[in-house]
């Protein structure tokens, strides 16, 4: 991911016009948001300096320094986290191996949630394990293990515009969080390659991609329209893997009484008794 410190940083510029930050603006300007030099100025270092880290040909940056750049571009706490990643990448060593199997404890909790679909996301979004329910919502067994990512899912799988009502704000936190990975682990070739696929076969990811967002998934609500059992509300939770840090747990979390909850429920039944209920109307 050579030049991705540069690329962010004027993406951030881009987004920022001089009125927001208190500066007169002066002059034809070629493209949109601060000037190098405006970003410079404010954040207290030398026009020279903020060229050469935008160019990824600087020093090693001081904490103070993207701290106040972090400040003038207005940049939120992932955003913030990951300009100190790209701009002080670890030393380049050979990638280690992502993580591809579940240790046995994992999926016994998996398999815990009985009201709850769950899956195991690894690097890369790839799902890596699920639960009975998980399977049951999302399909995972059957589909090729090359297929059982969610970015392809989104941007490559028949109906997913379909399946996800608000599929524009899903494709955008899916690119954004695959954006995160990539910062985190830039010698990542099996990570490059899916970016090259994803941005040769679908223009939205392209465009999404090159708009450099980053996004945690920490949390949130997914709305998806199920072939089986009709319209679901799913808040969802991501929690980190104690030891395993390529790894998330990912459960989605009905409100208890709510439609979707004995939507949910059917879907339960379903999988444990192996009957399909009949396609919702």
């Amino acid at each position: 991911m050579d030049g991705e410190l540069g690329d962010f940083l004027r993406s951030r510029r881009a987004r920022i016009s001089p009125e927001d930050v208190g500066l007169n603006s002066y002059g034809r300007r070629r493209v949109p948001g601060l000037r190098r030099e405006e970003v410079a100025q404010l954040a207290g270092v030398s026009v020279d300096y903020y060229i050469r880290l935008e160019q990824g040909r600087g020093p090693s940056v001081s904490d103070a320094v993207l701290d106040a750049i972090a400040r003038v571009l207005r940049l939120d706490g992932t955003e913030h986290a990951y300009l100190r990643t790209v701009a002080r990448p670890k030393a380049r060593k050979e990638a280690r191996p992502s993580v591809r199997r579940v240790r046995p404890g994992l999926r016994l909790l998996l398999d815990m949630f009985d009201r709850a679909p769950a899956f195991v996301l690894g690097r890369r979004m790839d799902v890596l394990a699920w639960n009975a329910l998980g399977d049951a919502l999302s399909g995972f067994s059957g589909m090729p293990a090359a297929e059982r990512n969610m970015p392809r899912q989104a941007f490559l799988a028949p109906g997913a515009r379909e399946l996800y009502p608000d599929w524009p704000a899903v494709a955008a936190e899916t690119v954004a969080h695959l954006r995160l990975d990539a910062g985190l682990h830039p010698d990542d070739k099996e990570l490059a390659a899916l970016v090259g696929e994803l941005s040769l076969k679908s223009e939205d990811f392209r465009r999404l991609w090159a708009d450099h967002q980053v996004k945690a998934k920490t949390y949130g609500v997914k709305r998806m329209a199920h072939p089986v059992v009709g319209a679901l509300t799913l808040p969802y939770e991501t929690l980190a893997v104690p030891g395993e840090p390529d790894l998330s747990l990912v459960v989605y979390t009905p409100e208890p009484g709510s439609e979707t909850a004995e939507r949910i429920a059917l879907l339960a039944s379903w999988a444990a008794d192996g009957s399909t209920p009949e396609p919702h109307a």
